[in-house]
């Protein structure tokens, strides 16, 4: 890959984590409680290489943290910290379930690979909030069917939401790439 090539990929890859970390932060400041970690472990484990998508999820759970204390308020208590902690060990779980099953799902359809991936990270996830309610912080109401429905569809919708935007985006940075290699140079 030409030097020319490799700063086009580092540019989008970079943008991408960007949009990851703000959508996080404002379906965050949307939905308080839901943020879409499952969703955001899928996108970030299948677009990214593997220690950025692991440090994306480190940023969104970052994101979530901060807008969490600093804009909805969310009380200075050791047991919110230690649900902040248990949420970001769900999403890194989430991240490295799905960049493990991807490994083993080479050469299978996208799709796929996609809603496989997605059920990895929702059980990941979930598992490492319930062992945390159930073992420490309490809180075992919040997996009720109605509130796990809840947060499965609210996953659902942003991964679905998240795979159209990065194809959107894609496109977008190829057409624009297209253009510019069949443009006359402007500064020669």
């Amino acid at each position: 890959m030409n030097s020319m090539a490799q700063a086009d990929a580092r540019w989008l890859r970079a943008s991408w984590i960007g949009v990851l970390i703000a959508l996080n932060a404002a379906m965050t400041a949307t939905y308080t409680c839901i943020a879409p970690f499952a969703a955001l472990s899928v996108a970030a484990a299948m677009t990214l290489p593997r220690r950025q998508a692991l440090m994306t999820t480190a940023g969104v759970w970052l994101a979530n943290q901060a807008v969490g204390f600093g804009l909805l308020s969310y009380p200075w208590v050791p047991n919110t910290f230690g649900w902040g902690a248990a949420i970001g060990v769900g999403a890194v779980a989430g991240t490295l379930a799905v960049q493990w099953l991807l490994r083993r799902l080479e050469g299978v359809r996208l799709y796929v690979q996609t809603v496989t991936a997605f059920s990895v990270a929702f059980a990941a996830y979930e598992a490492a909030l319930y062992a945390a309610a159930v073992s420490v912080l309490g809180g075992t109401g919040a997996f009720a069917p109605g509130i796990i429905a809840q947060v499965l569809i609210v996953n659902v919708a942003a991964l679905v939401g998240l795979w159209a935007l990065n194809q959107l985006l894609t496109a977008a940075w190829s057409g624009y790439r297209r253009r510019a290699a069949t443009s006359p140079a402007r500064f020669a």
